[in-house]
């Protein structure tokens, strides 16, 4: 039985997982946005999120408790500078994940994980829809066609 093993292993030991998931959460901070498999975009959104929650509070300690994690320090700088920044006044939930679909080679369900504050696509508003009515009453009809006959 698996009674409370909700932790994904990947199918790797537990220094080449870390050391996976530090790789990725890197790339992710430098670039915004990456593309990998379902199960490793979930095992990384629990693993980045903590972090970006941290890097909220800029102060030593959290600099290298990040530091500690990641084990670059161009992304720990990118993290504190700008996505820090941006994130300020979300309470979570800074990565999303959207599903694109299946590997060619072995079938394996793809995705892109994404920096939700960094999106250009999903940021822009919507255009405001007109108020344009599609149901009109008889009555209306009929007082518009006594209008225009006198």
């Amino acid at each position: 039985m698996r009674h409370n093993k909700k932790f994904n292993h990947l199918g790797r030991t537990a220094s080449h997982r870390n050391a996976m998931l530090a790789n990725m959460a890197c790339s992710l901070i430098k670039h915004k946005r990456i593309t990998t498999t379902v199960a490793k975009a979930k095992a990384l959104k629990k693993f980045v999120e903590p972090l970006i929650t941290k890097s909220k509070d800029d102060t030593t300690n959290s600099r290298r408790v990040v530091f500690s994690n990641l084990q670059d320090k161009f992304a720990v700088t990118e993290l504190f500078k700008e996505i820090s920044v941006k994130v300020a006044d979300r309470p979570g939930g800074y990565t999303r994940i959207i599903k694109t679909g299946h590997r060619l080679g072995d079938n394996a369900e793809m995705c892109f994980i994404e920096l939700v504050d960094y999106d250009e696509n999903m940021a822009k508003t919507a255009a405001p829809k007109k108020s344009t009515r599609t149901r009109r009453s008889k009555k209306n009809a009929a007082a518009e066609e006594t209008q225009t006959a006198e």
